[in-house]
């Protein structure tokens, strides 16, 4: 090639990048890049959380309010209307997500600034974990001063604490964590130093030795520093933590849902009131007139013995897998149906989970020898054959395992938008469809099927209620066990896990209201002959765990904007039921 040529090729080439470059100045990123930075975020939220482990901490708030900041900036200079649709939907949920996250993280602070005065030394003790991150060089001398500092600051903290009024259960239990947080970090920096350098040991190991035990002490002293009578509102001797109206709202409108607290109240006793009606029709099947918990006693005494329960899983999975095949209503991979397997519940786990919990694996509840006779009937009677139709195709196929496995390989940039609308919404709404498509074969699979439909629209009414703050645990109790005939004991079970398990206020509600919102957009697509089921069902899958708003703005290519906010009234269909 010729030196002219080779200057001018490269002359060219250059023209070429600048004129890309002032393009995509332009028109924003290109589409790739939404998914790009969703990507990128993922991986530096990562690096950070790892970094800024102590949590909580200042350093750890400050740190996190400029990452979420910063990534809202990044966000807003994409060009949103020259994005493809996909990629609309995703900068709304990306938006969605980081301002959800900002919020909670507030909203924590507010909390960590509630109990950071009984916190010893926090500033000395983070400068000490920076440090160590960076592997600098300590004098073992120096840092057996500072812990013994530390350690008599500990026990000045639990004087102080000690004469102070009673802290809320969930702040106590949240200066408990704080305390063992920064024991930890200070136990993990000690190790670091511990052995490599040489006069680390013999000035430290007994100051760090007296401060691990001063923190421990403290520790448990803080978990128990609050008033059990004034948290405990009923004999039901539950402690939880209602929200308020005005949080459920802010938090259903992270979920882009539109109705109120009250509204989702009336719609949840719409859809008991089908349900009763559907149940009484199978009574009086059975012979049972309107008697409907006598016929579901009748139900509850099909339980199978001890040591059968998963013999009765495992039929049932297959026989949900090849209703659904047969009918071609939605795609199953075969390594999906080959994957899943199942375990037995421990007795305390079935303390606040005494049905199904699954997954790839199912949780199975059922006695084991250490209960007592009444626990032990209790879960044969309430994980009967005729209830456990309705429950693992839930936690199975077409249930949790099949999204499960589908999130894993579809759009899997938006796995980090889960919701449970969506999760527990899907499986409850196969329950809907199955229902309808005559999976029950006889009135008893009806109202086992039917017992958990009341029990979804049940747990609307009373988990809002307790969150507006109308009804109390014991109320939630002997609503369950009087509405939908559970017993007492499952009852209790159910009511404890909603208010003092792992659970978000709203996830208790997720069930029927996300199942609500698959079912009112399949009359739309479906019903209407805009899609068969097949596509619908796959499609939704191969979407990933999203608000379901957006699942009908993907579906319908609904027109979109950067102020999105859905008004989609989803409960309309229940008049016509």
């Amino acid at each position: 090639m010729k030196p002219e040529t080779n200057y001018y090729t490269m002359r060219s080439i250059l023209k070429y990048l600048l004129f890309s470059l002032f393009i995509s100045t332009a028109t924003g990123l290109s589409a790739q890049s939404v998914t790009d930075l969703i990507t990128h975020y993922q991986a530096d939220r990562g690096a950070l959380s790892r970094t800024y482990s102590v949590q909580p901490s200042d350093q750890h708030f400050d740190r996190f309010e400029q990452f979420y900041n910063d990534q809202i900036q990044k966000l807003e200079t994409l060009n949103f209307n020259n994005l493809s649709h996909s990629d609309q939907v995703d900068y709304l949920l990306f938006q969605n997500s980081l301002n959800r996250s900002l919020y909670f993280l507030q909203e924590e602070r507010q909390q960590y600034n509630r109990i950071s005065s009984y916190l010893p030394a926090p500033d000395e003790i983070m400068e000490f974990i920076q440090l160590r991150r960076r592997g600098h060089s300590i004098e073992g001398q120096k840092v057996a001063e500072w812990m013994n500092s530390w350690h008599h600051d500990v026990e000045r903290k639990m004087n102080q604490l000690e004469e102070a009024d009673p802290l809320s259960k969930r702040d106590a239990a949240y200066l408990s964590n704080a305390i063992e947080e920064l024991k930890d970090a200070v136990e993990e920096a000690y190790s670091f130093y511990y052995g490599y350098s040489p006069d680390f040991n013999w000035w430290v190991e007994s100051p760090f030795g007296m401060l691990k035990e001063s923190f421990e002490s403290y520790a448990e002293i803080a978990e128990d520093h609050y008033d059990q009578e004034k948290e405990v509102v009923d004999e039901s001797g539950i402690a939880g933590n209602p929200i308020g109206e005005d949080e459920i709202n802010r938090r259903l409108a992270f979920e882009m849902i539109s109705y109120t607290p009250q509204e989702l109240i009336e719609i949840a006793n719409e859809q008991y009131d089908w349900t009763l009606r559907e149940m009484l029709k199978a009574s009086n099947e059975l012979g049972f007139g309107d008697d409907w918990k006598a016929a579901l006693e009748q139900v509850k005494t099909t339980y199978l013995p001890a040591g059968k329960q998963p013999d009765l899983v495992r039929d049932l999975a297959l026989e949900a897998e090849n209703f659904l095949e047969e009918r071609d209503l939605v795609t199953i991979p075969e390594l999906a149906k080959e994957t899943w397997r199942m375990m037995m519940l421990s007795p305390e786990w079935q303390r606040i989970a005494p049905f199904f919990l699954g997954g790839e694996t199912v949780r199975i509840a059922y006695p084991t020898h250490t209960m007592t006779h009444e626990e032990k009937m209790m879960s044969m009677r309430g994980n009967n054959p005729h209830f456990s139709k309705a429950v693992v195709h839930h936690e199975l196929i077409p249930g949790h395992h099949l999204q499960q496995f589908m999130n894993q390989r579809y759009a899997t940039q938006r796995r980090m938008f889960r919701t449970p609308f969506w999760g527990e919404g899907w499986a409850l709404y196969w329950e809907f469809v199955l229902y309808e498509n005559e999976f029950a074969n006889s009135p008893e699979d009806r109202i086992g099927m039917l017992y958990w439909r009341m029990h979804r629209a049940a747990r609307i009414v009373f988990s809002l209620n307790y969150h507006l703050g109308n009804w109390t645990p014991q109320q939630s109790i002997d609503y369950l066990v009087d509405k939908v005939g559970h017993e007492y004991a499952n009852a209790e079970a159910e009511v404890r896990r909603s208010f003092e398990g792992n659970y978000g206020p709203l996830y208790q509600i997720a069930y029927m209201v996300g199942a609500m919102q698959f079912y009112s957009l399949r009359m739309e697509l479906v019903d209407f002959g805009q899609m068969n089921e097949k596509e619908f069902h796959d499609a939704i899958l191969q979407n990933n765990s999203i608000p379901v708003a957006m699942v009908k703005a993907i579906l319908t290519e609904q027109e979109l904007s950067p102020d999105f906010e859905s008004d989609w009234k989803f409960g309309d269909y229940i008049e016509g039921m």
